[in-house]
């Protein structure tokens, strides 16, 4: 899996070499080879709740998808395959469509928080409910109130870390509370310390 090297079309080296960065990735293609997913890839697939999908359809455009669930519905089922079931949507069929025309994917994952972005070149699989029971079992979300449609398999070819430059931290409802939760827990804990404090003072004016 070398990310550069396919990423890398020649018009590409050479806007590389036009404007002067073509040395620096010219050892990235050398040197960035992976064997598949390591286990800080696994983590950052693991932790996700949504992520971004490029198909091209028959039209010759490219069309993004945003993917969302709960954090992990995106499953990592070995080094070289990612997998989710794939929840119903608006029903448009665009991405799926696409996939019938050119099974070729780029994908994207966000982590806003740490501005971190994981991109992936996949050659996808669209499965059927029912085909694969064993593997679908293991994709089920627990408590998550969505009806599955079909099983989609990303098969990967490449992939590799974007910089942090330009990426806006966003949180989520959940990250935040987790981050105020030492703030409420003291807000909380005064608040108690308060009501302490007013039961001994009336408890002393009623005997006064």
């Amino acid at each position: 899996m070398n990310y550069a090297k396919l990423a890398f079309s020649d018009a590409i080296r050479s806007l590389q070499e036009k404007y002067g960065s073509r040395r620096n990735y010219e050892r990235v293609e050398r040197f960035s080879s992976y064997s598949g997913l390591t286990e800080n890839e696994a983590r950052f697939v693991n932790e996700r709740d949504s992520f971004y999908a490029a198909s091209i359809g028959e039209n010759g455009f490219p069309y993004i998808q945003h993917r969302g669930g709960p954090k992990g519905f995106l499953k990592v089922l070995d080094d070289r395959t990612l997998g989710f079931l794939d929840f119903s949507g608006n029903r448009q069929y665009i991405s799926l469509g696409n996939l019938h025309h050119s099974n070729k994917v780029a994908l994207f994952l966000m982590d806003y928080p740490n501005r971190a972005r994981l991109k992936v070149y996949a050659k996808a699989e669209v499965v059927e409910l029912g085909e694969r029971p064993e593997l679908e079992s293991s994709l089920l979300t627990d408590g998550y109130k969505a009806k599955p449609e079909r099983i989609i398999f990303y098969h990967i070819e490449a992939f590799d870390w974007n910089c942090p430059q330009h990426i806006t931290p966003r949180y989520t409802e959940e990250q935040i509370q987790e981050v105020l939760q030492n703030q409420t827990d003291y807000i909380e804990s005064l608040e108690e310390e308060l009501r302490d404090l007013r039961n001994k003072i009336g408890a002393n004016e009623s005997k006064g």
